[in-house]
């Protein structure tokens, strides 16, 4: 075999990553776009001592799981993986994904792991999903603006303001920033140059509230004409806010420092409402936020809705508990806990994020949720050797986390495991790392009890996992 050559294969399993994996001659190949069941033609890029790499170039018999993507760039845009999938295939995908993680890099027998784990939480409606985002601006051949997303693996900016994952009103926003570009010939970022203004438009939407936030993050601090501007994307229904970030540095994060209010108030508001997990209708009152541009707030408010009642189940509260809340942000999860707590604390590192949490608790009023700053693996060691705090503090009922893609820092395990919680309520991103700290968690006296996926970005790779660790000497 060599490079270029073709070769038939059939789809046997999907990658981690979502890509096809048949075999040719015995070696594995990863195809991208390729769905199980599928008998393929591709063309072989790449070549390892075990595996190697192609490209998907002829159908030959598609899979019964296979679908058309519904947007005409999914398989050149980053953003979605699995829109060539029927969604009931995905989420297969996905609980075995989680699964085998846990098996796999947790060190975790399988039959326990299948007793325990519940059927995944799939989407009424797996598009459409999305109350966040960021448009990269950039400019084509024809030397006009354009918004869309990067393809794959790149920077090239695939010129699409109708993402089949977001709101509406997305399209009436870009249109908005696009026509104003062009007309005031203003110029989109250039990131090999570094000159240019426009980089990125952010844009916020409520599900429940219906208020939607325009963050512009521009190469300088103001924009020619901005009133104009303001005026054009004021006129749009539910408008509530319009700001200007300044992002100077050569970064490929979004959002610098500095923002300023063009029009409007600097946050909008959402809610989120408590449900049944029997079968996930809304009961109870809604828990309100307020949110700013820098804010980080789940992007699927209808799953996150699901996943924080899994979350607060697990914790079994009756009024009585102390509960930690690690990496809480905004005090999402904080405040939904609080309602059935006697006291919760929130650690969160964001500045930003910390204020928002306390003005949404005054905003509920909600008096026992109390917000810290600082890095939780410094914060928690620290808490927990003070002298002035009480033994309710140093050993909680509860701690609940919900860490980033990376998972928890090996000190913040360090100090959960001396606290000795009755309950660990551990809230993933990604699987790998949830598996990696279940371990470290296991072999410092818990035991999991409860394992549960929940789908919050339907057509991507990516799931969310709620787990309930128990001590074992309780």
């Amino acid at each position: 075999m060599q490079k270029n050559d073709l070769i038939e294969l059939t789809i046997e399993d999907l990658a981690a990553d979502g890509t096809g994996v048949g075999r040719y001659q015995g070696m594995a190949f990863f195809v991208k776009d390729a769905v199980i069941g599928d008998t393929i033609t591709a063309r072989i890029m790449k070549l390892k001592k075990n595996y190697g790499y192609a490209r998907l170039t002829e159908i030959k018999e598609a899979s019964p799981n296979r679908v058309e993507p519904r947007c005409i760039y999914a398989r050149a845009c980053g953003g979605c993986q699995l829109q060539q999938i029927n969604y009931e295939s995905q989420l297969v995908f996905k609980q075995k994904k989680i699964r085998e993680h846990i098996v796999r890099l947790g060190g975790f027998e399988e039959a326990f792991v299948e007793r325990i784990m519940e059927p995944i939480v799939g989407m009424d409606v797996p598009f459409g999903y999305r109350n966040k985002a960021q448009f990269p601006i950039g400019t084509n051949a024809q030397g006009k603006p354009i918004a869309g997303f990067y393809a794959g693996r790149t920077h090239s900016i695939i010129a699409n303001t109708q993402c089949a994952l977001g709101v509406p009103v997305n399209e009436q926003v870009l249109e908005a920033v696009l026509s104003y570009m062009e007309e005031f010939g203003v110029k989109a970022y250039d990131e090999k140059t570094r000159k240019g203004l426009v980089r990125h438009v952010l844009i916020r939407y409520g599900f429940d509230s219906g208020e939607v936030m325009v963050c512009i993050v521009v190469n300088g601090k103001q924009l020619p004409k901005e009133s104009v501007l303001t005026e054009r994307l004021g006129a749009i229904e539910r408008m509530k806010s319009i700001s200007l970030n300044t992002n100077r540095e050569n970064t490929n994060v979004i959002l610098g420092e500095n923002t300023r209010v063009l029009w409007g108030t600097p946050t909008i508001t959402d809610a989120l409402y408590l449900r049944d997990t029997s079968n996930f209708g809304r009961i109870g009152e809604k828990t309100v936020y307020r949110i700013s541009p820098q804010s980080f707030y789940q992007v699927n408010p209808v799953q996150t809705e699901k996943l924080y009642s899994l979350a607060l189940e697990y914790a079994g509260l009756t009024g009585k508990e102390t509960v930690w809340d690690l990496y809480c942000g905004i005090g999402t999860i904080s405040l939904f806990l609080a309602r059935s707590a006697k006291q919760v604390y929130g650690v969160e590192v964001v500045p930003e994020a910390v204020e928002d949490a306390k003005r949404n608790a005054r905003l509920n009023r909600i008096a026992n949720a109390e917000f810290m700053l600082g890095k939780v693996e410094e914060v928690l060691p620290e808490f927990y050797e003070s002298k002035e705090w009480g033994e309710e503090m140093k050993h909680p009922d509860v701690i609940v986390v919900d860490p980033p893609r990376k998972g928890c820092d090996g000190k913040c395990i360090e100090t959960m495991l001396r606290m000795q919680a009755d309950r660990i309520v551990y809230v993933s991103c990604d699987s790998a790392t949830l598996a990696r700290d279940l371990r470290r968690l296991c072999g410092g006296g818990y035991e999991v009890k409860r394992i549960r996926g929940v789908d919050q970005f339907g057509q991507t790779v990516h799931v969310e996992v709620a787990v309930l660790l128990t001590r074992t000497d309780t």
